[in-house]
């Protein structure tokens, strides 16, 4: 009789165990998913932050060249080559909006659709960063459940 107690008692821990087990490689494929997503995150946030450099880059040059004369510049034409090319106006400006669209628009136009684009991309990098913060989280909260099971397995 007590050795029957004992074979169900061993049997109901080695289910116990293989039920934690199933649940801690549940947990670590769930981490490893999260851990893919947080990296495409911070892949996107490198982008947005080079969008918002190439932008403030773009709003100085605009503000600090001077209208209605003659300027010098260089003109990329591809994979780190320039020519030197005379712009003679900055009254219009080209400005691709998208999807193949290209707009002629005055300075200010140029320098108003700049600005709201960086705003755009200020709020896409607080969002990516709320989610990475998320993530992170939930990567935190799985490593505590994970340790607490390998405890209770090793009880």
């Amino acid at each position: 009789m007590i050795q029957n107690s004992l074979i169900m008692m061993s049997e109901d821990t080695n289910s116990q165990r293989i039920a934690i087990e199933q649940r801690i490689n549940e947990l670590a494929q769930h981490s490893r998913t999260l851990e893919l997503y947080l990296n495409e995150i911070i892949g996107r946030e490198v982008t947005v932050t080079k969008l918002i450099e190439e932008a403030r880059l773009a709003s100085y040059a605009l503000q600090n060249i001077p209208a209605g004369q003659e300027n010098e510049t260089l003109m990329p034409i591809g994979i780190g080559v320039f020519i030197k090319a005379n712009v003679h106006s900055l009254d219009t400006l080209l400005v691709n909006v998208g999807a193949g669209i290209t707009l002629e628009k005055t300075r200010a136009d140029t320098l108003n659709y700049i600005e709201s684009r960086m705003k755009e991309f200020e709020i896409a990098i607080n969002q990516l960063t709320n989610q990475k913060r998320q993530i992170t989280t939930q990567l935190e909260q799985i490593q505590i459940q994970v340790n607490s099971m390998l405890h209770q397995t090793s009880s």
